[in-house]
């Protein structure tokens, strides 16, 4: 019996309670009404609950006389082995050993599926994180969101809601116009801008272009920056991809800026426009303005300058109504610590464009994070470089060590502790459980035990139901996560599972001990292994981290 049966059950019980104290009174109670939780202390049982205290005012019933009679009920509910009042009325919840064992078997049989669940289907979220200027390599501020995106993005498909990862290339204004030039520069042995971009790369990339377009510099001067411009940046774009792919991060979407500004009108044009239909757009010393003010922002925003040139902010409007076009209701924002200014400005354009900017939009800003001993790459010569640091540490170990913490908490990684193969990394302690339960299930093959019994009565120590009720955990872990955007939610929960597993392991053989026999706890205990396994893998994968099976 999961939390959401059991809420079933107590529903089931509550109404008919509810009926008789307040006959002629309908008073509306629904399974989301009532919150099962595992107790901290295990003594307590395996589920508890505060349902009395939350409707016994409304019943006008004393909070332990309604919990009696709820305990009452529920006592008579098959799979339920006790349950007792505690406190001013909490009730503690007992399952027998068979009812709950029984979740080993739907674990091993739902597999890969098992922890999805809907709540959030119907819903069709653009999610954009990432989304670094394709002038030069991936940095280390890019790498934390790149990790807590992807997460988010896999929290949110488990939970069944429609999901685009959207990386928006910054490809259009002035930082292209320099790219371009300091690769130029590069290419015929000039001195670099003094506005330009530096570092081995630029040289790099001024190699590459040179080999893969050896005409270039032969055209006209007119066409010549352009043309190395494009080349460059085909190049850097690629690079970046390729980064984010090594670091098991994929993008469904590459919105390039440029866009925004091609044909006649343009996207931004028609933004100006729609802005301008929904009433508040207006006139002004030769501009023309969003009322964003209307909608919480400290200031009314330019949106094009007196002598028409359009400003930044013209084409996060263009953008953004452009995703609600494409069909996302929805629309996440991943930005960095420098981009708090952003959260007042993009809800109000929301508002502005018609959207609810309490519902339709989410800006989510992540805070610094720094690595002790990380070195500024040899190539960019200024930033700690993605790919500098995935060599170093590991995809793994990176990512899960960036997801293990909140997005707004300031972050400084050990690499020493990262890189060992001891319990105290966080990473390893999951993996090498993981990796275990399938070690236990080769030897169990070796000593004859399968899964062809299973009597889920016989995992009746106290470690197995530990082990049990966490199991039971890992849909609604997953469902919370995804609400509320915070994949460390899953990583915290993998550790407090590795652990009891850890601890099972100590207490309950899979295989016979000697020349004992073969008996059917053996094979029901393979049945929890490999449950215990599968829920491991499921949770590294939704964190984009392996599940090796040998460490």
């Amino acid at each position: 019996m999961n939390p959401d049966a059991l809420a079933s059950a107590l529903l089931a019980v509550l109404t008919p309670i509810a009926e008789r104290r307040r006959p002629g009174e309908p008073i509306e109670i629904s399974a989301t009404d009532i919150t099962v939780e595992r107790p901290k202390n295990r003594d307590h049982g395996d589920w508890s609950t505060n349902t009395a205290m939350k409707f016994a005012k409304r019943l006008g019933a004393n909070p332990r006389e309604l919990a009696q009679e709820i305990a009452d009920g529920l006592a008579e509910v098959g799979g339920v082995a006790s349950v007792e009042i505690a406190g001013p009325g909490f009730i503690n919840v007992r399952l027998d050993a068979a009812a709950a064992g029984q979740l080993a078997q739907t674990i091993v049989e739902a597999g890969a599926e098992y922890g999805r669940n809907d709540s959030q289907a119907g819903n069709s979220i653009n999610l954009e994180f990432v989304s670094g200027n394709p002038t030069g390599p991936l940095h280390i501020g890019h790498t934390r969101w790149a990790a807590l995106g992807d997460a988010i993005g896999r929290l949110l498909e488990a939970s069944g809601a429609n999901v685009a990862r959207e990386y928006y290339i910054n490809d259009a204004g002035a930082q292209m116009e320099r790219f371009g030039r300091s690769v130029l520069a590069a290419m015929t042995g000039d001195a670099a801008p003094e506005d330009g971009y530096k570092g081995a790369y630029i040289d790099e990339l001024a190699e590459r272009v040179q080999t893969e377009h050896p005409a270039l510099l032969e055209r006209p001067e007119s066409e010549r920056l352009d043309a190395v411009r494009d080349a460059a940046y085909a190049l850097q774009l690629a690079e970046i991809q390729e980064s984010l792919a090594k670091f098991n991060v994929h993008f469904d979407v590459w919105f390039s800026e440029s866009q925004l500004h091609e044909g006649s009108p343009s996207l931004i044009d028609q933004a100006v426009d729609r802005l301008r239909e929904q009433g508040h757009v207006y006139d002004s010393e030769d501009a023309v303005w969003v009322q964003t003010t209307d909608f919480g922002d400290d200031k009314d925003r330019v949106i094009r300058r007196g002598n028409g040139v359009y400003t930044y902010f013209a084409a996060d409007a263009a953008y953004y109504l452009n995703k609600g076009d494409r069909g996302y209701q929805h629309k996440i924002y991943l930005l960095g610590a420098d981009h708090h200014g952003y959260v007042h400005r993009l809800k109000a354009l929301a508002g502005a464009s018609g959207d609810d900017p309490e519902k339709d939009i989410e800006i989510l800003i992540g805070q610094l994070v720094s690595i002790n001993g990380a070195r500024l790459s040899k190539r960019a010569g200024n930033i700690i470089e993605l790919d500098d640091l995935r060599d170093w540490l590991g995809t793994d170990a990176l990512r899960y060590s960036l997801e293990r913490y909140p997005a707004d908490s300031p972050l400084s990684l050990d690499p020493d502790l990262l890189r060992k193969r001891t319990n105290d990394n966080p990473v390893f302690y999951v993996q090498y459980a993981h990796a275990r339960t399938v070690n236990v299930a080769r030897n169990a093959v070796d000593a004859g035990v399968t899964r062809e019994a299973f009597q889920p009565e016989l995992l009746s120590h106290e470690t197995e139901a530990a082990l049990l009720g966490a199991l039971q955990e890992f849909p609604r872990i997953v469902g919370f996560a995804a609400e509320v955007r915070e994949p460390h939610r899953v990583a915290r929960y993998l550790e407090e599972l590795a652990g009891l597993y850890h601890r099972w392991y100590d207490s309950c053989r899979v295989t016979p001990k000697g020349d004992a026999p073969v008996e059917p706890v053996h094979g029901t205990r393979l049945w929890l292994n490999d449950a215990t396994g599968q829920v491991l893998r499921n949770g590294l994968g939704l964190l984009g981290v392996s599940a090796p099976e040998r460490m």
